[in-house]
Order: structure tokens, then C-alpha cells, then sequence
């Protein structure tokens, strides 16, 4: 039996099932479990702000975000946003799933690391991305109740020490193409022209975090 908060749960389809089977069978437990709790987040996330957001599609953008990281979907030059994106859009063409919203679910994957842009794209690309920010940087924690936060975590564990070994996931997953980190060019020329410019650190965010672990 899943979990379902205030409404919120995993659909009951066929296509949710056999995501959820797919995305175990692939998956180490740490990241099932984490885009597990990125659906719930996101979907939360969707009902506190009045989106309307197609939970089948949210679903698997949650779930497909973190596929490129696995070596059965990582290539060797392409970002591992975009690998995970290829692969829900391999499976929802093989299920039928029209063009239009295989695009969506394919866009929110390949931009849930770059902040800033999806919150103003259609509502699954920006909770997809607004679940991964509260999963692993807790930039929203104090949007969700205490018993949001425990009943999720319950369900799908955030054994500690997360904030650690998802860092090691990251690194696992894309050290093979160190090319592919290129990023944000902003930064880049601040760091460039301004000696006082001091450059956000992902990692840092993640362990000073609101969540304990």
C-alpha cells in the first residue's frame, strides 16, 4: 500500500507500476528511495501552490530524473540530466505516450539542474525540479509540516548520512565525463572580471541544509 498525504499519491495505473518496477530494478536503493520522495515533494508542492499537474507525467519525471546517473542509461559525452531524459522518453514512446507530453517529461528531467528557469515552464517541468530542490538542497523545508516531512520520509527512508552519499552518487555517475560539468558561462566570466565574486557551492548547500542528515 503507498502513501498518500492530503490527496497526494502514486498513481494507481499500469504505466505508474511499471515505472516504479523499472525504476527499483535499476536503481540503487538510495536513489529510488530519493526520487521517490522528489514525486511526493513535487506533488505537494503542486496542491500548496493551486497547480494543476498530470500525476502520471509528474511521476515519471520524478522517478526518470536520476536514471542518467546508473550505468545502464549513462553515456559517455552526453550530461547525465540528458541521459535520464532519453531514457522515460524511450519508455513513454514504447507505451504510446503522445509526443507532446513525452517532451514535457523529457524537459523537466534534462533542466532539473539548472535553477531558475523551470519554475516558469509548464507545472511538471517546475515541480519536478521544485521536488529535486527540496530532496536534496531543502530550499523549501519549511513549506512542508512536520508530518509531510516524517510521513514521506517513512515511507520512502532518508537513512543518514544522504546528504554524503547522494554527493557520491553525483560523483559516481558522471566523473567518466568530467566535459559534460560545463555550465553556467555567468559564473564563469564573474569569476573572470570580479576578484571579489565568490561562486555558490553545490555541495556546501546541500550539507548545510535544513534537513539533519
Amino acid at each position: 500500500m503507498t502513501l498518500t498525504i492530503d490527496g497526494v499519491g502514486i498513481p494507481d495505473s499500469q504505466l505508474a507500476r511499471e515505472i516504479t518496477e523499472l525504476v527499483r530494478d535499476t536503481e540503487s536503493p538510495l536513489l529510488f528511495h530519493h526520487s521517490s520522495r522528489v514525486f511526493y515533494w513535487g506533488a505537494l508542492a503542486a496542491r500548496k501552490r493551486g497547480l494543476k499537474v498530470d500525476p502520471e507525467l509528474l511521476y515519471c519525471g520524478c522517478m526518470f530524473h536520476d536514471m542518467g546517473l546508473t550505468h545502464q542509461h549513462s553515456s559517455a559525452c552526453e550530461r547525465f540530466e540528458v541521459d535520464g531524459a532519453n531514457a522515460a522518453r524511450d519508455f513513454l514512446r514504447s507505451h504510446g505516450i503522445n509526443e507532446s507530453d513525452i517532451d514535457t517529461v523529457w524537459t523537466a528531467i534534462a533542466l532539473h539542474t539548472t535553477p531558475g528557469i523551470p519554475q516558469h515552464m509548464h507545472p511538471v517541468i517546475a515541480m519536478v525540479t521544485a521536488g529535486v530542490e527540496m530532496d536534496v538542497l531543502g530550499l523549501t523545508y519549511a513549506d512542508y509540516s512536520d508530518a509531510e516531512r516524517e510521513a514521506v520520509v517513512a515511507a520512502h527512508p532518508r537513512p543518514g548520512p544522504f546528504k554524503e552519499e547522494i554527493i557520491q552518487a553525483f560523483y559516481d555517475g558522471i566523473r567518466h565525463k568530467p566535459q559534460t560539468t560545463f555550465g553556467n558561462v555567468k559564473a564563469d566570466v564573474l569569476a573572470d572580471k570580479d576578484p571579489a565574486f565568490q561562486r555558490g557551492n553545490f555541495c556546501s548547500v546541500i550539507r548545510n541544509s535544513a534537513w539533519p542528515s
